[in-house]
């Protein structure tokens, strides 16, 4: 299947696996391009811009493939290193960057000269025509039902999408609830160029993380995810647990005077404990309402090839007969 986002970042498959944090390692990323997609790892899980490039040497050690690094851009009284970082990916040759977080036009000329093709992550129009407009090659439109931070606007994908593809001239991709090729296709017909997926690439066999999280996956149902931050308008969806049961009580509790200090011990360095020891209960992680399409835990290239096979079923058998 060819697009415009298959065109720009030379795949097989119009799939994308988002940045996740502890999940978007070097395996996440080989796996899902080794399987036609583009694998992305997660630039901010490495702790330097040096862990950084050797996590991309040792992607490439594992495909030769096309994939890219996710650089989320935080505010925060001692930001990262971004200049190492954006560094660190121009120096080993990375010709995709996925950009979340606050706007990234102060790193897109030292990442265009250097043939760099970015999609950043908006969950809103507005977001997604000020990422055309400093001149980002792709959006990746992210609806309130993804896991993760949906913004603010509460917008829906089924709204969301259409509303991009009436505004946007740039490709863009859906983001957010998305787990098979029914979803696929609905994307295509709604205006899109492919997909972004982040929780449904956690529940594959490749996945870097501990087995109890890949089953509380397939265990949830779509009613299963909270929102928490709001009050901070942070706001993040997660999977329900004891953590974000105990946080939630600390917003309804405290109210607008909540800070987030407050909520530090539910949300604060909690992913190794969550991702990499399986303690399901350490903190709030992040999850989007698709948990409950996901009954299994394929190969990425099993769910790939999955997810292309039932659309093009679709597409053949199901929308050209309703043309007939």
């Amino acid at each position: 299947m060819k697009t415009r986002i298959t065109d720009l970042f030379g795949i097989q498959h119009p799939i994308l696996q988002g940045g996740m944090h502890f999940v978007g390692l070097a395996e996440m990323a080989a796996a899902v391009s080794n399987a036609g997609g583009l694998g992305i790892i997660t630039g901010l899980t490495q702790r330097t811009p040096e862990a950084l490039a050797k996590e991309i040497a040792r992607c490439r050690d594992m495909t030769d493939k096309p994939f890219g690094v996710n650089l989320t851009f935080l505010p925060s009284v001692t930001p990262p290193d971004y200049p190492g970082y954006v560094k660190a990916i121009i120096d080993s040759g990375v010709k995709a960057v996925e950009t979340a977080g606050n706007n990234p036009q102060k790193w897109l000329p030292a990442l265009k000269d250097a043939g760099i093709k970015v999609i950043h992550k908006c969950t809103s129009v507005r977001h997604s025509l000020k990422a055309e407009a400093i001149g980002c090659d792709a959006v990746s439109v992210d609806g309130f039902e993804c896991g993760g931070h949906p913004g603010e606007d509460d917008v829906p994908n089924f709204v969301l999408l259409p509303r991009a593809a009436e505004e946007l001239k740039i490709p863009f991709v859906a983001s957010g609830g998305v787990a098979n090729g029914r979803q696929l296709v609905a994307a295509l017909a709604l205006g899109a160029d492919g997909i972004n997926m982040g929780t449904r690439f956690i529940a594959t066999q490749e996945a870097p993380v501990h087995q109890n999280v890949k089953n509380a996956i397939v265990a949830a149902s779509e009613l299963d995810t909270r929102l928490v931050m709001r009050p901070l308008r942070n706001t993040e969806r997660v999977l329900a647990n004891a953590a974000v049961d105990r946080l939630l009580q600390k917003e309804r509790d405290l109210g607008p005077n909540m800070k987030f200090e407050d909520i530090i011990g539910e949300v604060a360095g909690v992913y190794p404990r969550i991702m990499q020891e399986g303690d399901m209960d350490a903190g709030a992680w992040s999850c989007g309402m698709v948990a409950g399409l996901i009954h299994d835990i394929p190969t990425c290239k099993e769910l790939i090839d999955g997810i292309m096979a039932e659309a093009h079923d679709i597409i053949r058998n199901r929308l050209d007969r309703l043309d007939a």
